[in-house]
């Protein structure tokens, strides 16, 4: 068993452009010096294909799967249970609660990130390969393995999620359910600026002005819950079957429209950037946003709008799709 900070069972900007320690695009910044050593072929599950997949709603809340390689973002992590190894994930694979694994509900499967604990600095590099969680703010599923590699037992914990590109032997080492060792513990002037960001997030005035169904309630803890209760599987046979309504429903609450784009002007709303051009015109039908070529990637935007305001409107519009990453830009 691995060695752990705190217990043993586990419960599931500008300012972040700063980036974290650790690696970047399969760049060392610190950490052990010396790489894991390549896993068997044979053991490895593929890192082919990769699917994205289509919106999805879940207890009225509609989640937009997209390929954003540079998603960054923070809130809780919680763990699966037990009783859920050897059934199927999302993409296809064997649940391995001993493997370095996670659950996200918009990410490509596969995808690799580094999860940082908040409280203590520490990053471990994880690979995603389900769809989950889908109650409360909680961000990211983590295995059990994951979470005792991270040393988080007391139920959910704050985390940062950054998506990540890194080297085939790190790869290679997931893919076969094996840690690989952890990233240099994070810097506290970071890690203030990420409990920040956390703290702006879960105000009630942030949460006054997100729109009904952008994001779920608050997590509330049961002697009842058992870890993984929340842990649906999108695209994959189950043997019990979620609550899931297809994305065309209606939602519970609907945000206000967004204001109606102007032929010109200076504000627009980014949406995201995909590799797939079918998956960025997925995206724009669903917010009505345009979609351009921009290198290697399909660039989805709404707008331009004469006004910050009617971008604003169009970017609660974004969110509520489930856009976490949307942000209003402007053109000078």
């Amino acid at each position: 068993m691995k060695s752990i900070v705190r217990g043993g069972g586990l419960a599931i900007g500008a300012a972040l452009l700063l980036g974290g320690c650790g690696s970047f695009d399969g760049k060392r910044e610190g950490g052990p010096a010396a790489g894991p050593a390549p896993a068997q072929a044979s053991d490895l599950v593929s890192d082919t294909p990769v699917k994205v997949g289509d919106p999805y709603t879940v207890a009225g809340v509609t989640y937009t799967p997209a390929d954003i390689p540079d998603y960054d973002d923070v809130g809780y992590a919680s763990w699966y249970g037990e009783e859920l190894g050897g059934k199927q994930t999302a993409n296809g694979e064997t649940f391995n609660p001993d493997g370095i694994s996670a659950a996200h509900r918009t990410l490509p499967l596969p995808s690799y990130v580094e999860v940082t604990a908040l409280d203590t600095g520490r990053t471990i590099l994880v690979r995603v390969n389900d769809r989950g969680p889908m109650v409360s703010d909680r961000l990211i599923d983590l295995s059990r393995g994951a979470a005792e590699q991270l040393g988080i037992a007391d139920g959910p914990a704050a985390v940062r999620v950054r998506r990540t590109n890194p080297p085939m032997a790190e790869r290679m080492q997931l893919r076969a359910g094996k840690a690989i060792p952890e990233r240099i513990a994070t810097p506290d002037s970071l890690l203030a600026i990420l409990r920040n960001k956390l703290k702006a997030q879960s105000t009630p005035k942030a949460a006054a002005a997100a729109p009904a169904t952008a994001q779920p309630a608050a997590p509330v803890a049961s002697g009842k819950a058992k870890p993984g209760d929340d842990r649906i599987v999108v695209g994959a046979p189950a043997t019990k079957k979620p609550d899931v309504k297809p994305a065309t429903k209606p939602a519970a609450a609907k945000p206000a429209p967004a204001a109606k784009p102007a032929t010109t002007g200076s504000y627009a709303v980014q949406v995201g950037a995909f590799s797939s051009e079918a998956n960025a015109n997925t995206a724009a039908r669903s917010v009505g946003g345009t979609v351009t070529k921009a290198g290697k990637l399909w660039r989805v935007r709404m707008g331009p709008f004469a006004a910050e305001g009617d971008a604003k409107a169009a970017l609660g519009k974004a969110k509520a799709k489930g856009f976490r990453d949307a942000a209003v830009v402007r053109d000078k």
